[in-house]
């Protein structure tokens, strides 16, 4: 098995240098996603200089089917639904809204505890660089991508270090940009191409936003985008 990085934080270096054309711009903003994408969020923040924050998004599974995804929920109080699958399936308004609420509460939970006192950063007429720690079925960041795209941001860019390929074909389709360096083929689960996997804890991931979210700066004017 071809092992590509020592941890998370290496992986992220590594995605930093890929991401280098986006550094030290007053209009790029890094979200990562809780909890295993925020140390190697963290890693491209520092090195681009740009503002970090997580981005808290919670599936909303179809029950007896959770990984089917009727739609979700997100940082900011974003709500987005999959039309498709609730007509499809017959899923009845109360059950959305019963799903809803039980992942809201996890979800208000998770913004508690990592966030703290900070509001959500504005992401309208924002580039957002969405970072994980890799991309198996997709099926989380296809989540958070839909619950960025019903805040207005100008561009997404989801940046992993290791996916499967034929993930990366659907995500692809649904963003401005994919950066990812490593497709394995063929390709069994991301934690594999890792020497340490270790489970990222909420302390880690309070402590890595707290070092770097002191102030997440003001939405960009019109110069600063074309300036970029």
């Amino acid at each position: 098995m071809d092992i590509r990085y020592r941890d998370r934080h290496e992986a992220g270096c590594v995605l930093a240098g890929l991401l280098e054309g986006y550094a030290h711009r007053s209009d790029v903003l890094v979200l990562g996603l809780p909890r295993g994408g925020i140390p190697v969020a963290y890693e491209v923040a520092v090195a681009l200089g740009l503002p970090l924050d997580c981005f808290v998004v919670r599936k909303l599974g179809l029950p007896g089917h959770e990984e089917l995804a009727m739609g979700a929920i997100a940082s900011g109080g974003v709500r987005v639904l999959n039309s498709e699958v609730i007509e499809s399936c017959g899923v009845p308004q109360h059950v959305i809204e019963s799903v809803a609420a039980w992942e809201g509460r996890e979800l208000e939970r998770r913004e508690r505890l990592y966030r703290g006192h900070r509001t959500p950063p504005d992401i309208s007429g924002r580039t957002v660089i969405l970072i994980d720690d890799g991309l198996a079925t997709g099926s989380t960041v296809r989540a958070a991508v839909a619950a960025l795209k019903a805040q207005g941001p100008a561009r997404i860019v989801v940046a992993v270090p290791v996916a499967s390929g034929s993930t990366c074909e659907i995500v692809a389709g649904e963003i401005d940009e994919l950066v990812c360096p490593f497709c394995p083929d063929p390709f069994l689960a991301v934690g594999l191409h890792y020497e340490d996997f270790t489970q990222t804890t909420d302390e880690e991931v309070q402590t890595l936003l707290d070092q770097r979210t002191a102030v997440v700066p003001v939405k960009p004017s019109a110069a600063d985008g074309m300036a970029g």
